[in-house]
């Protein structure tokens, strides 16, 4: 898995025995074991989890301080064959100077010592009585149990094969700063940021932590593994949950759960190539000013994943939570950027081409509801249904249904004896059935739409969605033009759901004609159907699931992911829809098209931006037309 960037990371909460560091040395290996026998490569403790966070005036006796180095001890030799690389938390003596450290250890050596920056000395918390801060720190080594190791802020540990794996550290309070030692540490290249803490529980603090830690690992953009100290630590005036959390860019993979007597462990798989792609696209997270001055310590991050412990959406562009408000903003993005086109225009009358599909309703719904913004009458919408060779009687009474029951001006015009004629003007056959064909009908229906359009000094509004310019699954200087487009940046699998969401909300003839709608296959209709009137031509077995296209597009484009990647998460996630041949099959579908099809996208007309995908040339994408992709074919073609 390391291939892709993925790396197990774990964090630990152990059974204390507080002021007793030989005890929790015990726990803290057993812990160890368990979570390199799960597969983890790197996991963390909690601040101070040798000894307890709450010891107090114990950490200014030597006992405690001999007795914390021996446990470590003890924690090197026992752990030497382990392929992990652990964090352990601890007091560490350094020049006349006590510091609240982690210190990273792998097969019995100590790599590293990461000293607490911010020290708390308010509210509850005394540290300063024992503790020295960072910012003290006048060296830059220091021997514990015989080895000379770095100690400072400043580390890097990062992968010798894979540079996207590298990791720091920072300790509790130090999240909590104005300037947290962790934005110097992704602006020099970490991508994953540990953090042990001891933070105690007070009513509304749990919310108020995962708040501060998703927005940090947003800020960073790096997955940040948090592991607090559990309950048995000193409850004379604090009790404390064992918080554990861990988020990538801003998103919640993984938790625990608190108040937990027992140890235990979480852990997940975080992208780094993901992290670092996104970084990549951020101009402003390159241009913040940071302190460079760091040291590099190479690590080996072992790869021992044999199966992905995180699972990805089969429909990553639809919402999970809060889909009510979530679908209510999209149709309010969409309706508001074309309410705003038409107040620049002095209300001008909209033109649309209904075909009774889900496209076409979608974006009717929508001009519906800018007019409504605009506290202007429907029938200033023209609806046009244009039969041709492939219409049903379905979709076209599904399309005059629609206009009638919003209200709307429906015009129908034929667009047969105009093929017919154009048909025979450039000497095409008429039991021809090629794309000529086909496209002689859309570019037809684009042209009456346009001429209506200039007769009523209106505009035409385009019903093309994200997925289809994806696909160039539309005809150049046909269905491919409008005015003004507002499924642009709809994605197929959301358009659904839209529409869904616009009929759970509707009554009467409206739900109806919007129900069927959505039981109708998607298709062009441009081929004539069957003699029982039944719709031959259905476009996902010409191209391919719509499901796997949005899925390939979401993480080319979200996360710029690799295509043999793609290919290994499309086959983690729709195991048990489709098979491995299959989503081959279609991702090459998707490949050659995609890479073709950019001359389309070159010269569409303007469009809304809804999600953080658009493929819009004068924002999101600026590809070249004649990029090649044969290579990533042939490359695709050999992975298993």
């Amino acid at each position: 898995m390391k291939k892709y960037g993925f790396v197990r990371v774990g964090a630990i909460v152990n059974k204390l025995v507080l002021a007793s560091p030989v005890d929790n040395a015990k726990e803290i290996i057993n812990m160890l074991k368990k979570a390199c026998g799960e597969g983890v490569s790197i996991v963390t403790t909690p601040e101070l989890a040798l000894t307890g966070y709450t010891c107090g005036d114990l950490f200014l006796h030597d006992e405690l301080i001999n007795k914390s180095e021996e446990a470590l001890r003890i924690i090197l030799e026992e752990t030497k064959d382990l392929d992990i690389i652990s964090i352990i938390g601890m007091p560490v003596r350094c020049n006349n100077q006590l510091l609240n450290c982690a210190v990273v250890i792998s097969k019995g050596d100590i790599l590293g010592i990461v000293p607490k920056s911010y020290i708390p000395n308010y509210s509850e918390f005394y540290e300063k009585r024992w503790f020295t801060s960072s910012f003290d720190l006048n060296n830059s080594e220091v021997r514990l149990l015989g080895q000379i190791v770095p100690i400072s802020t400043k580390l890097l540990f990062r992968d010798k094969e894979k540079r996207e794996i590298n990791f720091a550290i920072e300790i509790c309070e130090d999240l909590w700063a104005v300037n947290p030692p962790s934005n110097n540490h992704a602006l020099n290249g970490a991508t994953i940021i540990f953090n042990l803490s001891s933070s105690n529980e007070i009513v509304g603090k749990d919310s108020y932590r995962r708040n501060l830690v998703s927005m940090q690992s947003s800020k960073t953009i790096s997955s940040y593994i948090y592991a607090s100290s559990g309950i048995m630590e000193s409850t004379s005036d604090l009790v404390f949950g064992g918080a554990c959390l861990i988020y990538e860019n801003g998103k919640l993979l993984k938790e625990n759960k608190r108040f937990e007597i027992e140890s235990n462990l979480i852990y997940v798989d975080v992208d780094t190539f993901s992290l670092v792609n996104e970084r990549y696209r951020n101009s402003s997270y390159t241009s913040s000013a940071y302190d460079g001055d760091y040291k590099i310590i190479e690590v080996n991050v072992c790869d021992k994943i044999k199966t992905l412990d995180r699972t990805y959406k089969q429909y990553p562009f639809v919402p999970l939570t809060n889909k009510e408000n979530r679908f209510e903003e999209i149709l309010e993005i969409q309706a508001s950027g074309l309410a705003r086109r038409l107040i620049h225009l002095n209300n001008t009358k909209c033109i649309i081409g209904m075909s009774g599909g889900l496209d076409s309703t979608l974006a009717f719904l929508v001009i519906e509801r800018a007019f409504r913004k605009l506290n202007r009458s429907t029938k200033d919408i023209i609806g046009v249904t244009m039969p041709g060779f492939g219409t049903t009687d379905r979709t076209y009474n599904n399309a005059v249904l629609l206009v009638k029951e919003y209200g709307a001006t429906l015009k129908e015009i034929s667009i047969k004896d105009a093929c017919l004629l154009h048909m025979k003007d450039i000497g095409l056959d008429i039991n021809d059935r090629s794309v000529t064909y086909e496209n002689i009908q859309a570019r037809e229906r684009t042209q009456i739409l346009m001429d209506i359009a200039n007769m009523l000094s209106g505009i035409v509004i385009g019903t093309g969605d994200l997925s289809e310019l994806a696909l160039g699954w539309c005809t150049y200087n046909g269905d491919h033009m409008s005015m003004y487009s507002v499924n642009s940046s709809i994605p197929k699998t959301l358009v659904r759901y839209l529409v869904e969401y616009i009929k759970d909300n509707s009554s009467g003839k409206r739900k109806e004609v919007l129900e069927d709608i959505l039981d109708t296959p998607i298709s062009p209709e441009l081929l004539p159907p069957d003699k029982a009137g039944n719709m031959l031509q259905k476009t996902e077995s010409s191209i391919g699931p719509y499901v796997l296209h949005d899925f390939f597009l979401y993480h080319l484009l979200r996360h710029g992911t690799s295509f043999t990647k793609i290919y290994f998460l499309s086959k983690l996630t729709f195991k048990d829809s489709f098979t491995n041949e299959e989503i081959k099959k279609w991702l090459i579908v998707f490949i050659k098209r995609f890479y073709s099809q950019q001359f389309k996208r070159n010269a569409v007309p303007d469009g809304i931006k809804v999600g953080s995908i658009s493929l819009s040339p004068r924002g999101d994408l600026r590809m070249p037309s004649e990029a090649s992709f044969k290579k990533i074919i042939e490359e695709l073609e050999k992975t298993e």
